[in-house]
């Protein structure tokens, strides 16, 4: 068995509000999308995806990425959005496994149309109760945390003068960047 040391005080402190918020926060955002406006948190964050997206459009798999979701979730939004005429899919032409996604004038009018209940909501739940410079230092706090969370960046084979990096070393280094 690995020893942990237990959470200290301070520690507690943080981590059960946190989890309180994790559980609570999406949970009224998503009642506060679909009684606004009849698409979902998890449909509002795919739509502002791929408004955002440079050309317009997204594969499949990097609208996965982008939204942290899985590829056959992503895949069931996407088509949920699609039958609704919201978005719509189309065969990547350099892939013709793989699928894109565009935003259609549709779905651009419901996200134009959400934005406003959802930034009072953000407002309402977040902001209003932060001051300023609370603001200005939990940014880069939650950016921190948020970069420990994504998955490693896969390196390419080891150069000729590399040794190959056994999967524990890659764990431990992994580990060891997202504590710095």
């Amino acid at each position: 068995m690995v020893d942990v040391n237990p959470l200290t005080s301070e520690e507690q402190a943080v981590w059960r509000p946190l989890t309180r918020i994790i559980t609570v926060l999406p949970r009224a955002l998503d009642d506060q999308f679909v009684n606004d406006t009849g698409v979902s948190m998890t449909d509002y964050t795919v739509l502002v995806s791929l408004s955002e997206a440079p050309e317009g459009w997204l594969r499949l798999t990097d609208l996965a990425k982008v939204t942290a979701l899985s590829l056959s979730r992503i895949s069931r939004v996407v088509d949920s959005l699609v039958k609704h005429g919201l978005v719509e899919k189309s065969r990547c032409p350099s892939d013709r496994r793989a699928a894109n996604a565009t935003l259609t004038e549709l779905g651009r009018t419901k996200l134009v149309a959400a934005y406003p209940g959802h930034l009072a909501r953000v407002r309402a739940y977040l902001f209003d109760h932060l001051t300023p410079g609370e603001v200005a230092a939990a940014g880069p706090i939650l950016a921190r945390l948020a970069a420990a969370l994504e998955p490693p960046e896969p390196k390419g084979p080891p150069g000729p003068d590399e040794e190959p990096v056994s999967p524990t070393e890659a764990l431990t280094e992994a580990s060891t960047k997202a504590e710095s």
